[in-house]
């Protein structure tokens, strides 16, 4: 998954990045709102960590024109704020979720996932496709009677294909969605990682097709 981080402590923000990215996710980060619009409008997102108190304005107000535009990305929003009316006033504005500071970091991710999670209708966090079952928190791909550890962007992108099966993904796209900005990454490693799931696999009745031209989809064989 991808995620945009406002936030404007260089602290806590290294300390998220660093949590998220252990986990296997691609973390970019914003220390005001100007930075997290630039990156919006190229770069699509699976969730939102929203700060309040930025310097160059108010996160809810950002909050506001992000769903006045119609975009529908899940926000968290990070808040110092614990009164009852402050964390009613974020929900109303669209904010899926919230979460006070300072925060568990375990806390972050299980909102995270349950954000997630209510975006894609599913009530589990394992995913099951014909005769395959993926569970990214064990990191495990069930092919049959096989139990596959998977590494971390094996894991990644194996959860996009997952999530929205028979959609085609562009190279180009994987890259948008697997890397960060600070990574030097070519569609050459989308195709080594495509392999390897592949042979993951091999013998299930779901396969990683390649639509000549445009990229790949998961589908059933």
């Amino acid at each position: 998954m991808r995620y945009l981080l406002v936030e404007d402590n260089d602290q806590l923000a290294n300390a998220v990045v660093d949590r998220l990215t252990l986990d296997g996710h691609v973390v970019d980060r914003a220390g005001d709102l100007g930075t997290a619009e630039d990156f919006i409008a190229t770069t699509e997102y699976d969730l939102i960590l929203l700060d309040i108190m930025l310097p160059d304005g108010d996160g809810r107000h950002f909050l506001q024109s992000h769903r006045a535009a119609q975009r529908d990305t899940p926000v968290i929003v990070l808040t110092a704020r614990s009164e009852v009316s402050d964390r009613v006033g974020v929900l109303d504005l669209g904010a899926d979720d919230y979460i006070v500071k300072p925060f568990d970091f375990s806390e972050l991710e299980a909102r995270c996932r349950a954000v997630l999670r209510r975006r894609s209708g599913g009530a589990s966090n394992v995913h099951r496709y014909s005769d395959v079952v993926f569970d990214p928190l064990a990191c495990t791909l069930t092919v049959g009677a096989r139990e596959i550890h998977l590494r971390n962007r094996e894991l990644r992108l194996f959860e996009i294909f997952i999530c929205a099966p028979d959609q085609v993904f562009s190279k180009s796209k994987l890259v948008d969605r697997l890397f960060s900005y600070d990574v030097d990454a070519s569609e050459n490693a989308i195709e080594v990682y495509v392999g390897r799931l592949r042979k993951h696999l091999e013998g299930a009745a779901v396969q990683i097709v390649t639509v000549r031209g445009l990229g790949y989809r998961l589908s059933q064989s």
